[in-house]
């Protein structure tokens, strides 16, 4: 069975209508990321191109711009979330909790959900025995955190034929590496379904800024269009909005500020809630548990 034939094609438009808590209309969910960057290898991405067309290593300047953003980014973005009680998913390579004690121990004060983002930033692709990896990530995290890891956002969104049997295997419930509805979805594996929760490449600070080079505005100015129209939308039925952030993107010194206004503005609706990647996947669950007792009724 190829990939994607284990995800049907379902219209929006065709989707029973789901209730989310409180008679709200839109669930939002921000997802912060922390990675492991190391500096003997290739960057996963760049900043600044290499001199004269050469990659050179260790690449100073690029490992740089991340390092930025875990010594000082993090800590504009954390006074944004915690400032306005806003519960955050932390999508957290699992060696950061070693490697950045500090940056890991300041998600667990705020009560963040720690989602698995894989052990180092790389590629599923690449790993040797994606199975160990996935495995080394979780158990890191929840020995760190002493909970059990549920939701899951490989790193660069990568996935291979085996990726979601082995991240169910490994006892993870919520997968973000699907981007393709507004809602959950629902994916079979030999070892239980996996939920997909929705995520975006578009409210994404990495496609705003260092792939689209917009003004530091855009940041907020595409946020809030999106807010829009999903939060008109979810007068029908419920939507699901994601806003990903990295901490050497918006947590730089000209951005922070679009990013708290994108917050401001969705606190400013009565409509939308925050939750987080695995509040989000237990409402699915018990939303279309709902549906079926009133479908066999």
């Amino acid at each position: 069975m190829a990939l994607t034939d284990r995800v049907p094609y379902q219209a929006i438009v065709d989707r029973p209508a789901l209730r989310l808590p409180g008679g709200k209309r839109l669930a939002v969910w921000v997802i912060l990321n922390v990675e492991e960057w190391r500096i003997e290898k290739p960057m996963p991405r760049t900043v600044l191109p290499p001199p004269m067309g050469q990659p050179l290593l260790p690449d100073v300047p690029n490992w740089s711009w991340h390092e930025y953003g875990m010594r000082s980014g993090f800590w504009r973005q954390h006074k944004a979330l915690t400032e306005r009680d806003i519960p955050t998913t932390l999508a957290i390579n699992g060696n950061v909790c070693t490697s950045y004690p500090r940056v890991a121990q300041a998600g667990l004060d705020a009560g963040w959900e720690f989602m698995g983002h894989g052990f180092l930033q790389g590629p599923m692709h690449r790993l040797e025995d994606q199975k160990a990896a996935i495995a080394q990530a979780v158990k890191t995290i929840s020995d760190f955190t002493g909970k059990p890891v549920r939701s899951w956002e490989s790193p660069g969104l990568t996935e291979t034929e085996e990726t979601l049997d082995l991240l169910r295997e490994a006892g993870i419930e919520y997968v973000a590496d699907w981007v393709i509805d507004d809602l959950p979805e629902t994916i079979a594996t030999p070892h239980g379904t996996i939920t997909t929760v929705p995520y975006t490449v578009e409210t994404n600070d990495i496609t705003v800024y260092p792939l689209q080079q917009h003004r530091s505005d855009e940041f907020f100015n595409r946020g809030r269009d999106q807010f829009d129209r999903l939060y008109e939308e979810g007068a029908e039925n419920a939507r699901v909005m994601a806003i990903s952030i990295h901490p050497y993107v918006t947590g730089v010194p000209h951005r922070i500020k679009y990013l708290e206004q994108l917050l401001d503005y969705v606190l400013g609706h009565e409509g939308a809630v925050f939750m987080t990647a695995s509040e989000i996947g237990d409402w699915y669950t018990s939303e279309m548990i709902r549906l079926q007792a009133e479908q066999s009724l």
